[in-house]
């Protein structure tokens, strides 16, 4: 329920309408003209974390300098006094930021105060700057208020996520908790609903609601309903109408917004994966678009007795501007090696022939044959110097994916994934297995005990009928034996029994994975990736339950699966949802 991934008809993806409402917001919120001449006005950003965690997967630390950031600061740090420099702040309207807002003024610190807030600001909270603004005589110099409806952290082209800070108070665990209060129910509700809201207003469009009944889905999307139909309804200041639509103003389509509840679908969460940028999620510290990777440095030569040295922490960022990641992202992992092998060759062979440009322009001699090759040669030395930009970023791109595929590629073969992907995969379509489950569990060098309990939550998720108790002893002595925490197992034993799924598991779809052999083209000597032992495993198309619900509500197909959702439109005058 934190992620959501939305196709819609709109001309812009939410991810340059949001990059374009930020280059608005720091431009003292006049729209930013990309080929502006002159310099831009100097200053300075002042964040939270919230909105650290917004603008760095959409702006690099460039970007914030073309548009005339010189400092970017945590509002909670320790800040030094920049009399003459304007300050733009971006940050959540709370209690604790605004205190520390009104001591910046009090302060003195800037020349004057850009106030960005990533949600709408209450009328109270605003009273507390402006009697702050007029004690310490600063009324004159806070320029600008602004709610700038932000409250979500876009990381693809049509991929969006609620929050990174705090994110474990939106979490499947926050609201499927027993002892969970019905305040704190509310409070996740309205955050969720809160982030939902400023995305449709960046959107500029109005969605239709679809939810699943008498789960935590309908409840934000009654709340939703509600606050979307309460804006329309005030019509000067909705926010649906005038400037914030921009071209989508006049379009008759609108997105279809479906919330489903996790409880839909338990395994393929706990599922381990096999294309690239799944497998990245889920192996290596990925936040926010960025990898952040161990690299040891040379224990291998220090001397006996010395002091291992430190590792070396290094982060790489995977953008829509990497254009390797983003053609192979979604690629099977041995086929992600082999292209980043052929890449290195192709560069290698661009590299040479510079080298070879170069060699040839230092010919000596006056005879003809040389001259005219050397005037030949020119031409292409030019072209080829002219095109080493090109080539430092190729290279650089090529190092940092041999880097995360080398990481990537150790937790495989550490860990036996590609198996432990095989299995699941054979489990979840209902496909004789060719080991027992018993065998991989018991295996010590097959996976961490959490891959295996993966493994077995899968196999009872996805079960017809539940293993018999004397069968469940022996796998649970197993996982146990296993260093497994059998905690997970028993929250699935009661969920299981209490939604009554037992009789009717959710079905993925009669699909299965073909084994093509070892890798023949990667392993040759030349290759940065030994792939010896890793399974070469082709994918095929999924019909997971959410493509299912989501292709019958588009389509407007009777299925059982959707035939109860309820429907809310909140541009129908009267509460019309059914």
């Amino acid at each position: 329920m934190v992620g959501v991934k939305m196709a819609t008809a709109a001309a812009a993806s939410i991810r340059e309408r949001q990059t374009v409402a930020l280059k608005r917001m720091l431009n003292f919120n006049v729209p930013h003209v990309k080929n502006s001449t002159g310099e831009p006005v100097w200053k300075v950003l002042i964040y939270d974390r919230f909105g650290q965690d917004i603008i760095s997967p959409l702006l690099s630390v460039k970007e914030l300098r073309d548009m005339g950031i010189t400092l970017h600061l945590l509002l909670h740090s320790d800040r030094d006094p920049i009399p003459d420099v304007p300050a733009v702040y971006f940050v959540m309207p709370t209690e604790e930021n605004i205190d520390r807002m009104c001591q910046d003024l009090r302060n003195q610190l800037y020349e004057s105060y850009y106030l960005n807030f990533i949600s709408a600001i209450s009328r109270s909270k605003l009273e507390d700057i402006a009697n702050a603004a007029l004690a310490a005589s600063a009324v004159t110099q806070v320029a600008k208020v602004f709610d700038q409806y932000l409250n979500f952290i876009t990381l693809e082209d049509d991929m969006f996520v609620l929050c990174n800070q705090n994110k474990e108070l939106v979490s499947y665990r926050a609201i499927n908790r027993p002892d969970i209060t019905d305040t704190e129910m509310e409070t996740v509700m309205d955050t969720i609903v809160d982030s939902l809201f400023c995305f449709f207003v960046t959107l500029g469009a109005v969605p239709i609601i679809r939810c699943s009944r008498g789960t935590a889905a309908e409840m934000v999307a009654v709340k939703l309903d509600k606050k979307l139909r309460e804006n329309l309804r005030d019509a000067r200041n909705s926010l649906f109408t005038g400037d914030t639509l921009g071209a989508g103003q006049f379009s008759f389509q609108r997105p279809l917004l479906v919330l489903v509840d996790r409880n839909i679908d338990l395994a393929t969460p706990l599922h381990h994966t096999w294309t690239y940028q799944a497998l990245v999620h889920d192996v290596l510290d990925f936040h926010l678009n960025r990898v952040n990777l161990e690299e040891s440095s040379g224990v291998e030569n220090s001397p006996a007795g010395a002091r291992p040295k430190r590792k070396n922490k290094k982060s790489y960022d995977l953008t829509p501007v990497d254009k390797f990641w983003q053609k192979h992202k979604g690629s099977p992992f041995p086929e992600v090696a082999e292209s980043v092998q052929q890449e290195l060759e192709s560069y290698r062979a661009q590299e040479d022939e510079v080298k070879r440009l170069k060699s040839i322009m230092g010919l000596e001699g006056e005879d003809e044959g040389a001259i005219s090759m050397l005037s030949d040669n020119t031409a292409k030395l030019t072209s080829a110097v002219s095109s080493l930009p090109e080539l430092l970023e190729k290279k650089r791109l090529i190092d940092l994916h041999t880097n995360v595929a080398t990481a990537v590629l150790e937790h495989i073969k550490a860990r036996k994934l590609d198996v432990y992907f095989e299995y699941e995969e054979k489990i979840m379509s209902k496909t004789t297995l060719d080991k027992s489950l018993l065998d991989i569990i018991s295996d010590p060098d097959a996976g961490t005990p959490e891959d295996k309990m993966r493994l077995f939550l899968i196999y009872y998720i996805s079960a017809q009928q539940a293993p018999s108790e004397a069968d469940l002893e022996q796998y649970k002595k197993a996982l146990t034996d296993a260093g497994c925490n059998l905690n997970p197992l028993q929250y699935i034993k009661q969920w299981k029994a209490f939604a009554k799924m037992a009789s009717a598991p959710a079905s993925y779809g009669n699909t299965t994975t073909k084994p093509m052999g070892l890798l023949s083209r990667v392993m040759n000597t030349g290759s940065q990736f030994v792939m010896e032992g890793v399974k070469n495993l082709v994918l095929k198309q999924q019909n997971l339950p959410v493509t299912r619900i989501l292709d019958n509500l588009m389509e407007m197909k009777s299925n059982p699966e959707t035939d109860d959702y309820r429907y809310f439109d909140p541009k129908m005058l009267r509460g019309n949802d059914r």
